[in-house]
Order: C-alpha cells, then sequence, then structure tokens
C-alpha cells in the first residue's frame, strides 16, 4: 500500500498531481479571505440593518483566527504529520463554509468565519513547508513558483467571483462553493499526498500555545484597528495584549529545548536578513493590493465586479511572472529577483501617483501589469530563500513563523495606508475649505480622492525603493547546496 521514496527519485512531472492538491486547497481558502469585502454592504442589508463594526467582525474575526493558529501549525505538523494536518485544517474549513452558507444571523456567520479561519489559518504554512520538502534538489524555486500563483492569484480573482455573486446570485454562495472544492482538495490530499516523516516531538510547549497565538492575533488585532483611530481602546488593547505577550512569548521559547516556534533560527544572518526585506516588501506589495481596489470603488465610483475585472491584468500578469521567478531563481538565487521584482513594483505604484480624477481605465493597465509582474518575479523567490536558510529539520517551523509575522506586517500595511489615506484626504479638504464632508461638490470630492491616493502610492513608491535598495543585504544560502542533499535524505511515505 505504501512504499518508500526520497526527493532524488522524484521528478517535478512526478509531483505535479499532489501539487495541485496543494494548490486547490491554498486557492480556496486565500480566495475566501478576499472575497467577504466586497459583500458587507449586502450583509447589512440581509442581517436586517446590522452596523458595520458588528459587519466588519465578519473579515476581523476570520483573520484573527488565521492569525492565532499560524503559530501552531509547525508544532502539529511535526508531532502528527503535515499531511494530516493540512487535510484536518481543509476539512475544518469547508465545515466552516457549509455553517457560513446556513448562517442566519450576523453573530452566527461571525462565529463560523472564525471556524473557518481555525481551519485556514494552517493551510498556507504548511502548503509551503510541504511543497519545499517535496520539490527535488536544485528545482526548488520552479516548484515553490508554481504554488505561488494562487497566492497572487486569488486576491485579484476573489473581488471578481463575489462581486458577481452578490450583484447576480446571493452572498451565500461565496461559502458554497467552497463544499465541492473542500471535497476535492481532500480526496486528492488522501490519495496522492506523501506521508512526510515526522519530526521529533517529544514535548508539547504549553506555553508557548499559549503566548503565540496572543501575540500575533493580538498585534493583527491593535494593527489593524489603528487604521480607524490609533488612540482608540480597541487599539491600544490589541497592541499591549499583543506587545506584552509577544515578549514573554520570546523569553519563554528562547529557554526551550523544543520551543513551539524556533527563534534561533534568526542566529542564521542569511536568515534574518532575507526577513528583513520580507517584511519591507510584505507592505510595498500587499499595501497596493488592499490601496488600489479602495480607490478604484470609493474614489472612481467601479462596482464590485467591475474593479475585479480591472484588477485581471495585474492577476495574469502576476500569475505568468511566478512561475519564472521560481525558475529563475534555481539558476540565479533571489537577490537580483527581489531586487528587480520590487523596482517594478515600484514604478508601478510610482505610475499610480500620478493618475489623475479624470483617468480611464486604459491608464491603469500598465501600472497594474508591472505590479502584478513585479510581485511575480519577487515574492516565491525571496520565500524560497528564506526557507532555505533555515536548517532542514526546521522548514515546518520556519514556514509558521514567516506566514504568522506576514499576518501582522500585512495588518500594519493595511492599517498605515489607511491612516495616511485619512489624514491626506482631511489635508486637501482643508486646502479647498470644506469644513463639513456633506458640503463637497462632486468634482471636488473627485479631485480631493485623486490627490490624497496620489500621495498614499508616493508612500508606497518610497517603500518600494526601500525594498529594492535593502534586496542587497540578500546573498546566496551557504548551506543551499548541502541543503538540497541534505532534504534529498528526507524519507516520506506515498500513498496509493
Amino acid at each position: 500500500m505504501t512504499e518508500a521514496t526520497n526527493n532524488n527519485s522524484m521528478s517535478i512531472k512526478s509531483i505535479m498531481v499532489p501539487l495541485l492538491a496543494i494548490i486547490v486547497g491554498m486557492f480556496m481558502v486565500i480566495l475566501d479571505g478576499t472575497a467577504m469585502n466586497v459583500a458587507i454592504p449586502k450583509l447589512r442589508e440581509d442581517f436586517g440593518g446590522a452596523t458595520l463594526s458588528l459587519i466588519q467582525w465578519t473579515v476581523t474575526g476570520y483573520a484573527l483566527a488565521q492569525a492565532a493558529v499560524i503559530p501552531l501549525a509547525g508544532w502539529l505538523s511535526d508531532r502528527f504529520g503535515a499531511k494530516q494536518i493540512y487535510l484536518t485544517s481543509i476539512v475544518l474549513f469547508t465545515i466552516g463554509s457549509a455553517l457560513c452558507a446556513f448562517a442566519t444571523t450576523a453573530e452566527q456567520l461571525i462565529i463560523y468565519r472564525i471556524i473557518q479561519g481555525l481551519g485556514g489559518g494552517m493551510v498556507a504554512p504548511i502548503a509551503m513547508a510541504f511543497t519545499y520538502r517535496l520539490s527535488p534538489p536544485g528545482k526548488q524555486g520552479a516548484v515553490m513558483g508554481m504554488i505561488g500563483i494562487p497566492m497572487l492569484l486569488a486576491p485579484a480573482l476573489g473581488p471578481v467571483l463575489a462581486g458577481w455573486l452578490v450583484d447576480y446570485v446571493t452572498w451565500h454562495w461565496i461559502f458554497i462553493i467552497n463544499i465541492p472544492v473542500g471535497v476535492v482538495a481532500v480526496f486528492l490530499g488522501i490519495r496522492t499526498l506523501p506521508a512526510l516523516a515526522r519530526q521529533t516531538v517529544p514535548q508539547l510547549d504549553v506555553l508557548g500555545m499559549i503566548f503565540a497565538p496572543l501575540a500575533f492575533a493580538g498585534l493583527a488585532y491593535g494593527v489593524s484597528e489603528g487604521g480607524t483611530d490609533w488612540g482608540s481602546a480597541k487599539t491600544l488593547t490589541g497592541l499591549i495584549v499583543g506587545g506584552v505577550s509577544l515578549i514573554i512569548f520570546i523569553i519563554v521559547e528562547l529557554n526551550r529545548k523544543q520551543p513551539l516556534l524556533e527563534l534561533r533560527v534568526f542566529k542564521s544572518a542569511d536568515f534574518s536578513k532575507g526577513i528583513v526585506v520580507q517584511w519591507v516588501s510584505q507592505i510595498a506589495l500587499f499595501g497596493t493590493l488592499f490601496l488600489f481596489p479602495l480607490f478604484l470603488q470609493t474614489a472612481k465610483g467601479y462596482s464590485a465586479l467591475d474593479t475585479g475585472l480591472i484588477l485581471l491584468p495585474q492577476a495574469l500578469a502576476a500569475a505568468i511572472c511566478m512561475p519564472i521567478g521560481g525558475k529563475l531563481f534555481d539558476k540565479i538565487g533571489a537577490r537580483p529577483l527581489v531586487m528587480s521584482g520590487l523596482a517594478i513594483v515600484t514604478i508601478g505604484a510610482f505610475l499610480l501617483s500620478n493618475i489623475s480624477s479624470d483617468a480611464t481605465v486604459g491608464s491603469y493597465i500598465l501600472p497594474l501589469i508591472l505590479l502584478g509582474a513585479g510581485m511575480g518575479l519577487s515574492m516565491m523567490p525571496l520565500n524560497t530563500h528564506i526557507i532555505q536558510s533555515a536548517p532542514p529539520e526546521l522548514v515546518s517551523r520556519v514556514t509558521s513563523l514567516t506566514n504568522a509575522a506576514q499576518q501582522v506586517m500585512t495588518s500594519f500595511a493595511v492599517a498605515g495606508l489607511a491612516t495616511i489615506l485619512a489624514r491626506r484626504t482631511e489635508h486637501y479638504m482643508a486646502l479647498e475649505g470644506i469644513a463639513n464632508p456633506a458640503d463637497i461638490t462632486p468634482a471636488i470630492a473627485s479631485h480631493v480622492a485623486a490627490s490624497s491616493y496620489g500621495d498614499t502610492f508616493l508612500i508606497l513608491t518610497i517603500i518600494g525603493v526601500v525594498g529594492t535598495l535593502v534586496g542587497f543585504l540578500l546573498s546566496k544560502p551557504k548551506r543551499a547546496e548541502g541543503a538540497n542533499a541534505e532534504k534529498a535524505e528526507v524519507p516520506m511515505m506515498m500513498g496509493h
């Protein structure tokens, strides 16, 4: 029924079906994370005029549940097996989707979205670790580039699909379509995913399992609330709880022989430099993904469906360049790809910063293609570089660590840009002599919006320049070649 094999005996062709199982699961989870944003107005209407602050928790609760479980993914995979935890996560996400589809109140939907998030949060880190350990020696970049496609396609396609469903069917179908997809992902996973050898995990890190979710969920919540008001009680509570929990977590983990997250990996200079570059690029990349759809809907008045369609060139460019970046990584390493990719993103953001209030759809195409191409070239090479910089036995822990940090940095990017946008809007309103927003004319509103968004995109341009320069820090991991040899010895059991 099973036979032992190793990475040396596997080619990219032979792992395409297992990769499909991983890609289907990742795509479903990531797409659902972006789809809900366009459904919020309809949810308020269907739930009897529920307040925006309550409905917003359908998005916030999902994100916080993800942030809370991401740190646990590595330990659980090592303890119970990556295949088992991955499939369990997909099952939990699918069950949560079914419950969401039949929610009758806003409170029910929030609870069910949290169940979804608890399952979905572990999918990406486990999938990345799984794929890296599954890939043949010397082909990690090419294989990682394949699973990177859903990571950039899903956020762009989510609003398109959700917009169409909300406008022409019903929001319930955002969740109903996950059920058959989840079933297919589980079936493919059971039949094709190899049972990777488990790591030795002799002791449960109880304190780590308490303080890691508190730290990352608290910080993500505090920073996201900061986008509305940095001085609010919610913001301060989240930042204080998250910050204190993070300090305690770091102290606890550094004194554990078998920690939940192996923070000692930061002793690797290559890993630490890669993480710094990733954080800067995270703000530039996902800040743009957040800002431009908002610009199209609030400043230009496009519908959710139209916004998604306008963003398609970006998604297609990312899908084309992602595998190219992966293959080039195997030949030239991360630094030239990350630097060139972020430089292209910077040019795209700069072009968007100069878009006027009367700009047409055609003027968005080139900047969007540049953004997608830059993201596709740089994203997975950087992730693969970071994984290669860590000891092979810590791959699952590293992907959990980086994904948890990314969740916080994405929240920081969104909240920071929302704050900057609000401040620039106030500035241009004052220049126009408008004290009461109700008194603004459509022409002035369009000018204020274009100027405010333009300034905010200029900030992203500066961040992109910083990311490009910081990319100089990257170097080829000294143990990269040795890792290939070591990784080739990692046993796995192929299920049939």
